[in-house]
């Protein structure tokens, strides 16, 4: 089957699931399929299958430490090689370069279900399989060979070096500079707000080799340890905390010129289209806190008595948990259509993406929000869960072209035609 790549056979997907049929760690995962919002609908059966691992990935591996990571900030690496043993380090590169070989929605369907368990971990393996997959795409073959087996089993972990201090929305507006010198560019600059830096291995890094704009724009891999190479302090931040965040510093960094992906100028075309996936990869992520929160909710409503009897039974409340499942599906159903207009390369592709990310993450976050609000001052303790999805997927309508450029590139769209 595609998803086996050489990390996983059927047969090893179907003993795992299996050996974790019925040991799922919470009630979110244990009763993840509900009716009206149940993940698998329209799936097929070997979409089934593996959604049903990450499920049970999430819940087994995943939700007993997401508290603990987050408070600790723990870049938990051993999680994520387990990950990997089941695929999920390259769920979209080739197999024959060790990855699972599965579509944008496969994806989508796997990054939705381990973000049950913890979005600020999954979040973070979603921008790894972006990297893997821009070099498994606009890398050389030797360049292919080097890096992504090994990104794929995470034995090294990649981070995406777009934003800086001074360039965020306006990305083509970059400043940090490669200057060729022989068969060698020397880079100087630097970049905000990188996802693992400092703790992974492999650095997919945008930078000026031309004039200015867009067309000036090349990019470069860069290894931990390369002389010139340094980072910032680590950031703090409100959610995200189990990956550490921090400014990538280049000063008269030397790369190789074998380590440019594609040719010089075709960079930020190759950081635009790791990013539409990146869009899908996020928006899912939001999917998969939004779900776990419509269920805390559902399950505190029940339980919950004011007035003499449960919340469950405040129309006012049935309502709410109505329009959050509501919003749910309908942000799931667009995700899904711009996986797969992204796999299916259409002409419409971008513009879904944009729509898909812009839409779910503003109501997946207002789904996590309304949970908080139902679980009253509970919902603001550290105990329950509902609060680190809040902060969490906040970031989400940030990163990854904020909301309002999503809104931009839809506008922009319909007033060409």
């Amino acid at each position: 089957m595609a998803f086996a790549g050489r990390l996983l056979t059927r047969s090893r997907l179907g003993s795992y699931v299996c050996r974790t049929r019925g040991l799922t760690a919470n009630r979110i995962h244990r009763r993840h399929v509900v009716s009206c919002i149940d993940p698998s609908l329209g799936l097929t059966e070997e979409q089934k299958e593996f959604q049903k691992v990450a499920f049970d990935f999430a819940a087994n591996e995943m939700a007993p430490h997401m508290a603990v990571w987050d408070e600790k900030e723990i870049f938990p690496v051993d999680t994520m090689r387990k990950a990997a043993q089941l695929g999920f380090g390259g769920i979209y590169v080739q197999p024959e370069m060790g990855g699972s070989g599965l579509s944008r929605l496969d994806t989508s369907i796997i990054f939705e279900a381990l973000s049950t368990g913890c979005v600020s971990t999954t979040a973070y393996i979603s921008i790894h399989n972006m990297c893997a997959w821009m070099i498994d795409t606009f890398g050389s073959e030797e360049q292919r060979h080097r890096y992504c087996p090994q990104l794929c089993s995470m034995e090294k972990f990649a981070s995406y070096c777009l934003t800086e201090p001074g360039s965020g929305s306006d990305a083509a507006s970059l400043l940090t500079t490669a200057k060729r010198d022989g068969d060698h560019y020397v880079l100087n600059g630097s970049k905000a707000f990188i996802s693992g830096a400092g703790d992974t291995d492999v650095y997919v890094v945008m930078c000026r080799t031309g004039g200015k704009g867009a067309k000036g724009i090349s990019c470069l891999v860069v290894e931990k340890g390369t002389p010139g190479l340094g980072f910032g302090k680590k950031e703090r931040k409100v959610g995200w905390n189990s990956q550490p965040t921090r400014a990538v510093i280049f000063e008269d960094c030397v790369v190789p010129v074998a380590n440019r992906l594609g040719e010089e100028g075709q960079g930020f075309t190759i950081a635009m289209k790791g990013l539409n996936g990146g869009r899908i990869n996020i928006a899912s992520c939001s999917l998969g806190a939004a779900h776990a929160s419509v269920l805390l909710a559902r399950d505190h409503l029940k339980v919950r008595k004011q007035f003499g009897e449960a919340l469950s039974n405040s129309q006012f409340l049935q309502f709410k948990l109505a329009e959050m499942a509501t919003r749910l599906v309908a942000s799931r159903l667009m995700v899904r259509q711009a996986a797969l207009a992204l796999q299916e390369d259409r002409l419409d592709a971008v513009t879904l993406c944009s729509m898909a990310k812009l839409f779910a993450t503003d109501e997946c976050f207002a789904i996590c929000n309304q949970s908080l609000q139902m679980h009253g001052g509970y919902g603001y303790l550290k105990d329950y869960a509902v609060q680190q999805f809040v902060r969490d997927i906040r970031v989400h309508q940030i990163l990854e072209g904020t909301n309002e450029v999503m809104r931009m590139i839809v506008s922009r769209n319909l007033l060409q035609e």
